[in-house]
């Protein structure tokens, strides 16, 4: 690498530092305010999860298509969140739940990190780490995260779009490896984006491995998505349906 190169990898690594703290996906058109993390978190217990698939109807994918939102698809998916995790503060998802999402933020542990997540959720992101832990363990498969971003009070897409941030559903792991070549600035220009032919996986540090631990127990990758958010996990699957009874 040249020194051009390096001189852009290291801007980009100061700025993705920014963008965890921004918002998910660097796409808000003002700042995006991060939900303070609590000081402690609670031990979790130890359970067995469900295996599921994220639900289809709730992928990005779905209902943003090539760049264009289908309104009714993506309607239909934030009632869906709203009556589940609560309102986002906005007249569409307190129409669904009086309850906000925020209230119902927990913190917890994630590979050593501080996270704060709805309450929810904890028990599947239990089981991804849990799962990890048990099949990641060869070189090739391994990954040490240093920073983890989880809710968000203000909403960081542009238009009608709402981030799953808000509702406390979306977790972001070390946005300076782990690129949205989809975003906005940075990222189109990072050298990790620039190579056409790579895939989201070439791209990202992640291991498949760990991707595959999250997308066991519900959460969808937005690596598959036309954003190639690298960084971004979401869990789409069924709450009710996390623990095994």
């Amino acid at each position: 690498m040249n020194a051009n190169g390096r001189t852009r990898v290291h801007l980009l690594v100061a700025a993705a530092i920014a963008l965890l703290a921004a918002g998910p996906s660097g796409l808000g058109g003002g700042p995006v305010a991060e939900a303070k993390e609590p000081t402690r978190a609670k031990k979790t217990k130890s359970y067995e999860c469900r295996v599921q698939s994220p639900q289809k109807f709730l992928k990005r994918r779905t209902f943003v298509q090539k760049g264009m939102l289908n309104p009714k698809k993506h309607a239909r998916a934030v009632r869906y969140l709203a009556e589940n995790y609560g309102h986002v503060e906005t007249e569409e998802t307190r129409r669904y739940n009086s309850e906000s999402a925020h209230s119902q933020a927990t913190a917890v542990q994630f590979m050593g990190l501080p996270l704060s997540i709805h309450e929810k959720i904890a028990p599947a992101l239990h089981c991804v780490e849990k799962r990890i832990r048990a099949t990641c363990t060869r070189k090739s498969r391994r990954y040490t995260p240093r920073a983890v971003g989880g809710f968000r009070t203000a909403n960081s897409y542009r238009g009608a779009e709402i981030s799953n941030h808000l509702f406390g559903i979306a977790i972001d792991i070390d946005p300076d490896r782990n690129p949205c070549c989809g975003c906005v600035d940075p990222w189109p220009t990072s050298p990790l984006c620039q190579e056409k032919k790579r895939t989201a996986y070439e791209r990202t540090a992640l291991s498949r491995c760990w991707i595959k631990a999250f997308e066991r127990y519900g959460f969808d990758w937005l690596g598959h998505d036309d954003l190639e958010d690298t960084m971004h996990f979401e869990f789409l699957g069924d709450p009710d349906r996390i623990k095994k009874k």
